[in-house]
């Protein structure tokens, strides 16, 4: 079954303001204290990006059913990155500084989107 045009849409969205958000955030913290984290956040920006932009070509059927696990992929990776970077500063008097609401926001919604994906997908 592939994805109708309005979940891919909605998808596609997600994934481009997902990615976005994620590369300037690892590119605003580029110099900060976790480059770890910054790195693996442009990674995921950058492959969240680009998924959201197949989403838009005709090589989105080709990803068919992938898509909606790969949507909860993405957002484990963004929510687990957040987690670790709270844990890493809060030694330093900054854990409540360490999380950025905005990427868990939008790691939340994307896991979201890709839970339905794989429920109509489902049915």
């Amino acid at each position: 079954m592939s994805m109708n045009a309005d979940t891919r849409l909605y998808a596609t969205a997600i994934a481009v303001v997902s990615g976005l958000y994620s590369i300037a955030s690892a590119l605003g913290d580029s110099m900060g204290s976790m480059p770890l984290s910054g790195s693996i956040m442009l990674v995921v920006g950058i492959v969240v990006l680009l998924h959201g932009m197949v989403l838009l070509s005709p090589a989105a059927e080709r990803l068919g059913r992938a898509s909606g696990p790969l949507m909860v992929l993405w957002a484990a990776i963004m929510l687990g990155n957040q987690a670790l970077a709270a844990m890493t500063s809060s030694s330093s008097m900054m854990g409540a500084m360490s999380w950025d609401g905005g990427m868990v926001a939008i790691a939340a919604l994307m896991l979201a989107s890709g839970l339905i994906m794989i429920r109509r997908e489902e049915m």
